[in-house]
């Protein structure tokens, strides 16, 4: 922990913030990191801010800018987008939008937040009938259909989510098991896209835990969902392992990510 701390101080100075939002609102930098690693970065400053700690308060302050930086950006994208972008690597919209809800429902930035749902709703709301039976491509760590329900389950109350779900996903069945949804495999661990094959199964994991928060108690698809999540959680989690750099670089975010249950607890 000690060591941690360490780096993170060096890592998060004044200066070095400054030189990270100077790059950011440069010239010719419009997509630079967007959404996916500005998502991660509003993320990092929820945590801070709800870090109970000297350090982390220090941490969340010296960061203000390049978050404020990272808002504008994503908040002069939104309202020009004119489609979402539907597929399983860094530019899918849906998991970027739901970090960014996240980040604008828990640090009370009612306009950011306002504008997000508003997007959300006008991109997916009348989406029926997701081809689940298409994923994942061959270097998806996100699920396209996955990610966009666990998006609305934000965004729309239980009563409207759960017929929504039923039309987005007839394919979740009632059988109570999770053949309607199973694990991939990674065909190649050291291979640095065939290994986010290992961070769909940890990603499709947290995101069926989050659906299945939103549905009501008694609802008949709860027990294939959760099934499904259980069978991806042990999955994924057996792939974080320190074997090959292309996967332990990065699975060990997603992994702390599910078993914290960021993005269920603090929202129901």
């Amino acid at each position: 922990m000690p060591a941690a701390r360490e780096a993170l101080r060096q890592s998060l100075t004044q200066e070095h913030i400054a030189k990270e939002a100077a790059y950011l609102r440069a010239d010719g930098r419009a997509s630079f990191e967007r959404p996916y690693g500005l998502a991660w970065l509003l993320q990092l400053a929820a945590e801070l801010k709800e870090w109970d700690d000297p350090q982390g308060k220090e941490m969340a302050a010296t960061l203000q800018p390049l978050e404020q930086a990272a808002i504008e950006r994503l908040s002069n994208w939104l309202p020009k987008l004119s489609d979402p972008v539907r597929i399983g690597e860094h530019d899918q919209t849906a998991f970027a939008m739901g970090l960014m809800l996240d980040y604008a429902r828990g640090s009370h930035n009612e306009a950011f937040a306002g504008l997000i749902v508003s997007r959300a709703r006008q991109f997916y709301s009348r989406d029926t009938s997701c081809p689940l039976a298409y994923e994942p491509s061959g270097e998806d760590f996100l699920s396209p259909c996955i990610a966009e329900a666990d998006l609305m389950r934000r965004i729309l109350p239980s009563h409207d989510f759960a017929p929504w779900l039923g039309s987005f996903l007839p394919q979740i069945s009632a059988s109570g098991n999770s053949s309607w949804l199973k694990p991939v495999v990674s065909p190649d661990r050291s291979d640095p896209k065939l290994a986010h094959l290992d961070g769909l199964n940890l990603s499709r994991a947290w995101m069926l835990e989050g659906i299945a928060s939103a549905l009501p108690k008694g609802d008949k698809r709860l027990a294939p969902i959760e099934a499904a999540a259980d069978a991806h959680r042990h999955a994924g989690l057996a792939a974080v392992t320190a074997e090959h750099y292309e996967g332990s670089h990065w699975l060990g975010s997603f992994a702390v990510y599910l078993v914290t249950r960021r993005g269920i607890q603090k929202l129901n």
